[in-house]
């Protein structure tokens, strides 16, 4: 490297550093601006609530779960991986988060030397599926009627 290179170097980096910054300050400021114009509350509910979904059932294969098991009383680890078509560790994760939350319950038996989980969904479950589900409707229908 020739003597002076490096503060060539320094000056440049913190000009692209400066540049950066100034861009992302401008998204920033653009995209808190355009999410204050398209965010309208869904009616009946304050802003801020009706845009909070319950993000514990909100995730794809958590709702998977939990309306799986709103139509049928149980169902076993392994009929949800099939009819979810996910991985073990996938499902595994997902239905603890739900166990965790006091929606489904799981419970865990052998079949002679076969282990058995089972999952039935809870009270809590079935009230927090129901609340997602008419928050969703909400949304859909200040979609179709921005009007009304």
């Amino acid at each position: 490297m020739q003597p002076g290179n490096g503060t060539l170097l320094q000056e440049r980096e913190e000009r692209m550093t400066g540049k950066t910054e100034r861009l992302g300050q401008e998204r920033k400021r653009k995209t808190a601006h355009s999410t204050k114009r398209r965010l309208n509350g869904v009616r009946g509910q304050s802003l801020t609530n009706s845009l909070e979904l319950d993000r514990t059932i909100h995730e794809r294969i958590r709702l998977g779960i939990v309306s799986a098991l709103a139509v049928n009383e149980t169902l076993t680890f392994n009929e949800l991986k099939t009819l979810l078509d996910t991985t073990d560790g996938n499902l595994s994760v997902h239905a603890r988060k739900l166990e965790d939350a006091s929606y489904i319950t799981c419970t865990k038996t052998f079949d002679g030397r076969v282990p058995r989980t089972e999952y039935r969904l809870t009270e809590a479950g079935r009230g927090a599926l129901d609340d997602y589900i008419a928050h969703m409707e909400a949304l859909i229908r200040s979609v179709r009627d921005p009007e009304d």
